[in-house]
């Protein structure tokens, strides 16, 4: 059998024991919050860890690109929300998902997107169904409560039939560093947007959807009345910036990278690896943290953390480990492989094409065998 000895570093291992005991907290959570839990799909970029989501069987899930929806229309998934504001180039690519029998709602937050997706539903003669997304905390995209053209933006999509609801993501919870700050960013998620479907409905415009979540407010929610439907996505893997916000344990995170030690540079402390910044991702998310975990934290291959041993410099092709707080640098011979926890699990996902299963259910006290082998879809 297999291990992760074997394959060819660097590779994304997924421990499948941490992501169902992940999937099974946030379902549980949403089902006690009488919610939809609708799984957005970015971070595993996998049919195969979706499908653990619901039993095997396809579920109302969130894409980030169209390849995305795409590949889960394929898997027969038939329920889809495309949470990124919408391009007129990309409405053909929606229409054919349409036509073959796949809800697929568009995001978006102008008159101008609202126009061009009415007309194109016209044209097409079908409803092409579309939600506005509102904007809860100063993050990215959205249209704040108040804003004059809401209504004028419902009416435009009404109009056509494409009226579905309202979006909103808490993308500042990221930064929310207590579980009370969480709390309240998952209070002010949930009366933002019920207060824009009130707003439409005070207007005579029909809401059906009221869609909120993150990952931090997901698992910090109290009451979602109001609500139909919970999104998240980086549960499914948890990373150290969820560790650091206190959203999960270092020992909840699903996803590593597997490394070799290739090189000592004891003169500087150095210990090298051939697993670099194409096998991370850039992504330093902990240094805004009380603790900075570099670029990942240092497993043996069996799991166990290397004491004080973190990942803190990385080229392209090379990761350079470091002793932290003075410590010594363990003595880790040529050849020795090493497991990296990520800061940003969707960010590291993204650099692989697969992944190599193991069960940390059945323990082991050298490499961990690879139960199966997953395959990411396409996310261009």
């Amino acid at each position: 059998m297999t291990t992760l000895a074997d394959p060819d570093t660097p590779f994304a291992a997924v421990d499948v024991h941490k992501a169902l005991r992940n999937i099974e907290r946030l379902a549980e959570r949403a089902d006690r919050l009488g919610v939809t839990l609708r799984p957005h799909t970015k971070t595993a970029k996998s049919l195969e860890i979706v499908a653990l989501m619901h039993g095997g069987a396809p579920c109302p899930v969130t894409v980030s690109t169209l390849a995305e929806a795409e590949a889960f229309a394929d898997g027969g998934y038939t329920d889809l929300t495309y949470a990124v504001g919408i391009d007129p180039r990309k409405l053909p690519r929606v229409i054919a998902l349409l036509r073959r029998g796949v809800t697929l709602r568009v995001l978006l937050d102008s008159r101008e997107q609202a126009t061009f997706v009415a007309d194109a539903a016209r044209e097409a003669g079908l409803a092409i169904p579309a939600q506005i997304e509102i904007d809860c905390d100063g993050h990215r995209g959205g249209l704040r409560t108040d804003a004059p053209g809401l209504v004028d933006i419902g009416r435009i999509l009404h109009g056509a039939g494409c009226l579905d609801g309202v979006l909103t993501h808490a993308g500042e919870s990221y930064f929310a560093h207590t579980r009370e700050d969480q709390r309240l960013a998952a209070e002010n998620e949930r009366d933002t947007a019920v207060a824009a479907a009130e707003r439409l409905r005070a207007a005579g415009l029909p809401v059906g959807t009221v869609s909120v979540g993150s990952t931090p407010t997901a698992h910090a929610a109290e009451d979602l009345t109001g609500v139909t439907e919970l999104r998240a996505g980086n549960y499914v893997f948890f990373d150290l910036v969820m560790a650091g916000l206190g959203v999960c344990r270092v020992e909840d995170l699903a996803l590593s990278v597997v490394v070799t030690v290739i090189g000592h540079r004891p003169e500087y402390g150095w210990i090298i690896t051939d697993g670099g910044w194409m096998a991370m991702s850039r992504d330093r998310g902990t240094a805004v943290q009380t603790q900075d975990q570099g670029y990942g934290l240092v497993l043996d291959l069996a799991g166990n953390p290397v004491p004080n041993l973190v990942m803190s410099a990385a080229s392209q092709e090379h990761g350079t480990l470091t002793a932290r707080d003075g410590a010594q640098l363990p003595d880790l011979p040529l050849g020795t492989r090493l497991r990296i926890l990520p800061n940003h699990a969707c960010a590291t996902a993204a650099q692989h094409r697969g992944y190599h299963v193991i069960d940390s259910a059945r323990p082991t006290r050298s490499a961990p065998a690879v139960q199966a082998n997953w395959a990411r879809v396409t996310g261009w």
